[in-house]
């Protein structure tokens, strides 16, 4: 298929946005030039005047609930949020059931994803049989069977002795460790964060140390084993200090930070309210702080939103009872455009580069760039258009979200996967 996207706005190597035409066919960008010539020759042209045509952006940790939780969401509903935020490319956690940690089990869900996904799925294959923690699985098997890395995500492993083993086995097949990092003999049955907010509304906290103290454990056996070791949703200071004291140190580590982590924080959470229940939980203003602060300097890598949807009767069970998560990936960019870069705290380039050619970089992905000769992944947005946050328009299952009521600018308006249209607000003007 051969496409023109004609009069975008593009983000040139000082950040400034210019006027180009695209000329996209079969999958791939093919040229890009100042000068518009044969629209005759195209099958569709898209006139994206006034909008910011960015790279399709990648999200390394996604919840899509298929096989096994349907009714939170599936492989179908996912990928259609997925395409309305922008993602062109998202990694799908393997907290399902049966969890993907046999090669049939990977296969079959690449035939799920081929047959109703929206965008590109890449699978993760768990680290542990059934994610029990225990039993090391088939790292070379499942990579082959196109496996994208490993984790346990939802659980940490609970012992060195594990984790070191995992770390040996995924070097050997040149595929990351992403880690969970909950040590469960801290957390004791918590459900927010052990600081203001659990002694307010009464409930039990989590204190930071459950992370950090793993994070700590990992880094020393990723320096040893030689694995690519990637830290998710990291929550507290402790933690971006010890990433950046082993980034210092030459370790092979990465982290990546959730948009709730940086705009929201426990003194946020208004009161018994689930849509603010999340593992990790919302930490203090000091932690939300150094989060930000640890993104700027290059300790943590990337964005990802963990997007985690659960059906409204779960989440109405309150704050004890309830699973923990939120969905995220059709809010995601509006959210952090409106409140970092339209506050100057992060340029438009920088967001970009968080939430694509960071992630690409980091897991050797060929995507993520928008230049000639590359996959045709998009995304244009109307970074003027503002809308306000309403968890009815989700095309999610999931409406499970503290940003309800929201307003924020920057929303996607036509989404491009391997240069064809996936989705469009309306139809843009052809």
């Amino acid at each position: 298929m051969k496409l023109i996207i004609k009069n975008g706005l593009l983000i040139n190597e000082n950040g400034s946005l210019e006027k180009k035409h695209l000329y996209i066919d079969n999958g791939q960008i093919v040229k890009i030039s100042e000068h518009l010539s044969g629209e005759d020759q195209a099958e569709k042209v898209i006139d994206a005047n006034g909008l910011f045509v960015s790279p399709g952006f990648i999200d390394v940790h996604v919840h899509l609930r298929e096989p096994g939780g349907e009714h939170k969401e599936t492989i179908e509903t996912g990928t259609k949020a997925a395409a309305k935020g922008g993602f062109t490319t998202i990694c799908a956690m393997p907290n399902t059931n049966p969890v993907p940690d046999s090669k049939e089990q990977i296969q079959w869900l690449k035939k799920r994803i081929q047959e109703t996904g929206k965008v590109r799925v890449l699978p993760y294959g768990s680290i542990t049989k059934g994610l029990a923690g225990d039993q090391l699985n088939h790292f070379k098997e499942l990579a082959e069977a196109g496996a994208f890395a490993f984790t346990d995500d939802g659980v940490g492993i609970q012992t060195a002795e594990r984790m070191y083993q995992a770390m040996r086995e995924a070097a050997k097949v040149n595929k990351a460790i992403v880690a969970h990092c909950e040590d469960m003999s801290l957390v004791q049955g918590g459900v927010v964060h052990e600081g203001k907010v659990d002694k307010r509304l009464g409930l039990k906290g989590i204190t930071s140390l459950a992370e950090s103290v793993q994070i700590a454990r990992d880094v020393l056996l990723a320096e040893q084993s030689g694995c690519h070791y990637h830290v998710c949703h990291i929550s507290t200071k402790e933690s971006v200090r010890i990433v950046r004291d082993a980034k210092r140190a030459g370790i092979h580590v990465t982290a990546e930070v959730s948009p709730h982590h940086l705009l929201l924080c426990e003194d946020d959470i208004p009161g018994n309210d689930t849509n603010y229940k999340m593992n990790p939980p919302l930490r203090s203003r000091a932690d939300q702080e150094a989060l930000i602060e640890g993104l700027l300097d290059g300790t943590i890598d990337l964005i990802a939103t963990d997007h985690a949807p659960h059906s409204e009767s779960e989440k109405r069970q309150g704050m004890e009872k309830a699973p923990f998560g939120i969905v995220g990936l059709e809010t995601a960019f509006p959210l952090l455009y409106t409140n970092f870069v339209e506050k100057g705290v992060l340029s438009l380039k920088q967001l970009v580069d968080f939430l694509t050619k960071k992630p690409a970089d980091i897991f050797n992905l060929p995507y993520g760039k928008l230049a000639e000769g590359s996959v045709a992944d998009l995304v244009l947005i109307d970074l003027k258009q503002e809308e306000t946050i309403d968890p009815a328009t989700f095309v999610s299952k999931g409406k499970n979200t503290p940003f309800s009521g929201w307003t924020c600018k920057g929303w996607p308006q036509a989404t491009i996967v391997s240069g064809e249209v996936v989705w469009e607000k309306e139809r843009v003007h052809h």
